[in-house]
């Protein structure tokens, strides 16, 4: 009766199946009009509730030791907390992702219309982890490489580095953003062109700094892009070379491409930022903006997109004020929902096709 995520979607890529004549038959089911009926064993709890960031759903006590009930969490991939007598537990009947600096439950209901991430009979690339030394950090770091299907050592490619946002990890494009699934099915569409995209970890740090104090920005340029370059076949001119990312990442978006605009051609900014979500600081990347015949040299496309519900919508929009009164090129695109992997998806299926043209 309750269903299952696709295999790529959870941490522990099999759905635990349980022991129901322990257990129960524990799980969830998302029903046709988009709510999710939840069934979880807490005998001896005093209350279970969802709790979608402050929107608390109360389930309700039903036979032999079952909470039930129905909720509207919204369409999309939608993280929420289980919380069992106000205390937060990771149900392993439940799909697992990672977000918010730990693992957590979440449901992933079908939008209608936005099939173009599913998992189809097409030709697929391959996603692999690569460790690299990093000068920055001092230690090794991780990466995940999509190569596209038919991928040949022979031919060069160009390169899309696409970064996740704060307290996620660099699996999150691939398990819960898709992104390999939607670059295979444009692929197959003949609708982008074939590139590697680069995941790397923007949680990075310094040695001895502060947990605020992130290294991506100098570690994508000195550590990164040189391990990549030298061990892929890729094309290694600014014209081919890309930098993405959400909310974090597309704050280091925007500080590694306005900085080193002779290295990148194209830049997407999704849910995102131009100017520091934290007030105060100097933001010399932010110099190119003043100056429209040296942007619009450097990038053949700069790309802002963001939920119109997104909780930093106020900030997108006092943004636009950097780009308003100026020749500078600059694409500014919202999607329908706030600050989460739905809208991420649709950016990066949006931004996808306009990398690398001729």
């Amino acid at each position: 009766m309750f269903n299952t995520q696709p295999l790529d979607t959870v941490v522990s890529f099999d759905a635990y199946a349980g022991e129901p004549d322990r257990d129960g038959e524990q799980g969830f089911e998302i029903l046709e009009d988009g709510r999710v009926a939840f069934h979880i064993k807490a005998p001896n709890a005093r209350s279970v509730e969802i709790d979608q960031f402050g929107s608390v759903f109360p389930l309700t006590r039903a036979d032999g030791g079952m909470w039930e009930g129905q909720v509207d969490l919204g369409r999309g991939f939608k993280y929420f907390f289980l919380k069992i007598d106000g205390a937060d537990v990771l149900s392993p009947y439940l799909p697992i992702g990672y977000g918010c600096c730990r693992p957590m439950n979440f449901v992933d209901v079908p939008v209608p219309g936005e099939d173009w991430d599913r998992l189809a009979d097409v030709p697929h690339g391959a996603v692999a982890r690569r460790w690299y030394p990093s000068e920055v950090t001092g230690k090794m770091e991780s990466c995940l490489v999509y190569t596209p299907a038919g991928f040949d050592q022979a031919k060069k490619y160009p390169v899309l580095y696409l970064q996740h946002g704060y307290g996620e990890n660099e699996t999150g494009w691939v398990y819960q953003g898709h992104v390999a699934r939607i670059a295979d099915l444009l692929l197959s569409e003949g609708r982008m062109r074939e590139m590697i995209i680069v995941i790397g970890n923007g949680m990075a740090q310094m040695p001895g700094a502060d947990r605020l104090k992130r290294a991506f920005p100098e570690l994508i340029v000195r550590d990164l892009i040189p391990y990549i370059e030298a061990n892929y076949p890729v094309l290694t001119d600014k014209w081919h070379r890309a930098m993405a990312g959400l909310s974090m990442g597309s704050y280091q978006t925007s500080v590694v491409t306005m900085t080193h605009p002779d290295m990148f051609a194209y830049a997407g900014v999704f849910s995102g930022f131009v100017t520091s979500p934290r007030a105060g600081g100097e933001e010399p990347h932010l110099a190119i903006l003043n100056d429209p015949s040296a942007f619009n040299a450097s990038f053949r496309v700069f790309y802002r997109a963001m939920g119109t519900e997104d909780n930093f919508f106020d900030r997108f929009v006092s943004e636009d004020a950097l780009f308003e009164g100026k020749p500078l090129k600059a694409l500014r695109r919202t999607f329908p929902g706030g600050h989460d992997w739905s809208v991420w998806r649709r950016c990066i299926h949006d931004f996808l096709p306009m990398l690398f043209k001729d």
